[in-house]
């Protein structure tokens, strides 16, 4: 995903070389994991998208005493019980205009992870000019879950050494871990090294993607707590109680779990038939809460397609169609994805069975699968 522009016009895009970003085995500052994932479509070593070396033996887990930030246990403890009541205050108390002003806040926060620091910054999948990427910055601060610029390196090593200490949320060391136990305790010293070692120099050419990093601490406060509790209590006269507690507190809170469920639950439950050699798997209801993301088995073997998915079924995968709005206006272009072929070859060499649409002429094909799969590489910027 295209990191922007710089000096140059805002829909000329530099790109980082992918050939440029470490391997696991180049990297550097001592860690010891391996490299278990594809990031970009170069670091595929065959021609359906994949390693050549068994990578299960890397996978695992240093047997190790966590240490734990007792800071972030207390403030996550706080925020889920103040988020529970938030629940009950938005069933009994809350204002319709405030319900509906919180599912805006949720949907947007959500885009801002899987539209901007996910599948554009994180991975490459699509470019955007500089209005997108504004929009993209915005929603993203409205979620507070770290910077983008962050949030993407800490991605990109998730991917390169999935499942290894590298990983940060390390899906080996269980659900509870993979979930929030990451958040709670210390990284392990191969996830520092791992970060420092991948070239993020894209990402710094971003103007606009800086420009968040370097004010993160004004917007983030501003677009996640302090607009959602003063806007329904200026506009529709909501009570500050509920104003605090649903839009604010409820809303974000849900939101931070439903996005670990794609390290927890799309690691562990559901098909998978693309690489049955990974945990990653398909989960229809996680994309359906995360907006897209729950297709988790195709996005870590074709991580590069901004789809995260074969299909281009929008109803629980609505980060696609919010890209496709754009696309259609010019402010996103160069979409990536997989020609179906490739999908195919790597199906019938390591999928588990369970796959059921990947080839031309099936009875259940879609006119809108058909359209998107055969058009989308068509979408550029004019």
């Amino acid at each position: 995903m295209p990191p922007n522009a710089i000096s140059s016009p805002p829909d000329a895009l530099p790109t980082c070389p992918e050939d440029q970003v470490l391997s696991g085995s180049q990297s550097g500052a001592g860690g010891a994991s391996k490299q278990t994932g594809v990031l970009f479509e170069a670091d595929a070593d065959t021609n359906d998208g994949g390693l050549t070396m068994d990578i299960t033996q890397f996978k695992n887990a240093e047997k190790r005493k966590l240490k734990w930030v007792w800071r972030n246990i207390v403030l996550f403890a706080y925020v889920h019980v103040a988020a529970l009541y938030g629940g009950y205050l938005l069933v009994t108390q809350a204002k319709w205009a405030t319900i509906v002003f919180s599912m805006f806040l949720y949907s947007a926060g959500m885009i801002g992870i899987t539209g901007g620091a996910h599948r554009l910054w994180a991975h490459r999948s699509y470019k955007a000019k500089w209005p997108l990427r504004v929009i993209l910055v915005a929603f993203n601060s409205i979620a507070f879950q770290d910077a983008a610029y962050h949030w993407a390196r800490d991605h990109r090593v998730h991917h390169k050494f999935s499942e290894t200490d590298a990983d940060p949320h390390n899906a080996t060391r269980g659900f509870f871990f993979s979930h929030v136990g990451w958040l709670l305790c210390k990284k392990h010293p191969d996830v520092v090294a791992k970060g420092k070692s991948l070239d993020l120099s894209d990402l710094r050419a971003d103007r606009v993607l800086m420009f968040q990093k370097k004010h993160y601490f004004v917007l983030m406060p501003l677009a996640c707590f302090i607009l959602p509790t003063c806007i329904p209590m200026l506009c529709w006269n909501e009570s500050l109680l509920c104003s605090v507690l649903v839009p604010t507190i409820f809303r974000w809170c849900l939101q931070l779990n439903m996005t670990w469920l794609v390290n927890s639950a799309a690691h562990k439950f559901g098909g998978r038939p693309y690489d049955k050699n990974i945990n990653p798997s398909q989960s229809p209801y996680v994309s359906l809460f995360t907006l897209g993301e729950g297709w988790h088995n195709y996005h870590h073997v074709f991580p590069w397609d901004y789809k995260t998915a074969e299909w281009g079924n929008y109803s629980l995968n609505m980060t696609t169609a919010f890209i496709d709005l754009f696309a259609k206006i010019g402010w996103a272009y160069d979409l990536k994805s997989v020609v179906p072929e490739t999908v195919e070859r790597r199906v019938r060499r390591t999928g588990d069975g369970s796959h059921e649409l990947w080839g031309w002429g099936d009875k259940d094909l879609t006119p809108e699968d058909g359209q998107s799969v055969l058009h989308v590489l068509d979408k550029k910027s004019n």
